[in-house]
């Protein structure tokens, strides 16, 4: 049997990079699956690569008016919601010093506010056992020169996975978060480099990762489907990193 065999799960920025490979295996493993995204174009993209059992929802987590109407969607059409993978939020190099209001506003709207309201905002469909996972980061935990303000919101994104695992036990909802190491994705284009520049940076992520390389999108989306499923049923409020060991040496 599938890992989440009729399961309803909910991706945010599931238009690409992980959140769109972790769709594919949630489809893969039975789920039928909710993404969402800001630019329609991408999410039919997504939708015919993904192929079936899938809705997409033009959607700004950080417009709750938006989230609003995604969950209104989802209880017509499915009543409830098993699985919420808060995947959606991004972030751009910024030194100290040149940290503009606009910078911190936008990326805290995204990756914090924006996470917050889409759990929050979801709690009524969410049966008692569902699985919320948190998309945070390693970089919660290691320096990283000019994003500081990004390494601030997963920490916050961490510790909402530990509050909300409390908040939580009555309804015995399991709450986690999964630190992604260094992935190329497509969300890596916002982080204002050249292509040639983004290849150095990624070289040199890859000589200090102890497996020797960055990692793949689809070994981000298995160990979200880990946490998600019964495989995962006494795992709650965890940080799992999945990061070639880059965060614990």
């Amino acid at each position: 049997m599938r890992k989440l065999e009729g399961k309803i799960a909910l991706i945010t920025g599931g238009n690409s990079g992980i959140g769109l490979a972790t769709a594919k295996q949630f489809v893969a493993e039975g789920a039928y699956v909710y993404i969402t995204g800001r630019r329609q174009a991408e999410l039919d993209a997504a939708v015919e690569a993904i192929g079936k059992n899938v809705t997409a929802v033009q959607s700004d987590v950080s417009n709750l008016a938006d989230l609003d109407r995604l969950f209104a969607i989802i209880k017509q059409e499915q009543g409830h919601l098993d699985i919420i993978f808060a995947n959606a939020g991004g972030g751009e190099i910024a030194p100290l010093g040149a940290i503009t209001e606009e910078h911190f506003d936008k990326t805290f709207n995204i990756n914090v506010k924006g996470l917050l309201f889409t759990v929050q905002k979801a709690l009524p469909l969410l049966p008692e056992g569902a699985s919320i996972i948190l998309n945070a980061s390693t970089a919660s935990i290691k320096g990283t020169p000019a994003f500081s303000v990004y390494s601030a919101t997963k920490a916050a994104v961490r510790s909402f996975a530990r509050n909300w695992t409390l908040d939580l036990r009555e309804r015995k909802i399991r709450v986690n978060a999964i630190s992604p190491g260094v992935v190329p994705t497509p969300g890596y284009d916002l982080l204002g480099l050249n292509d040639q520049q983004l290849q150095e940076f990624v070289d040199t992520q890859a000589s200090v990762i102890p497996l020797g390389r960055v990692g793949k999108p689809d070994e981000i989306a298995k160990a979200v489907v880990f946490l998600a499923s019964a495989d995962s049923s006494f795992v709650n409020g965890i940080e799992l990193f999945v990061d070639g060991g880059m965060a614990q040496i």
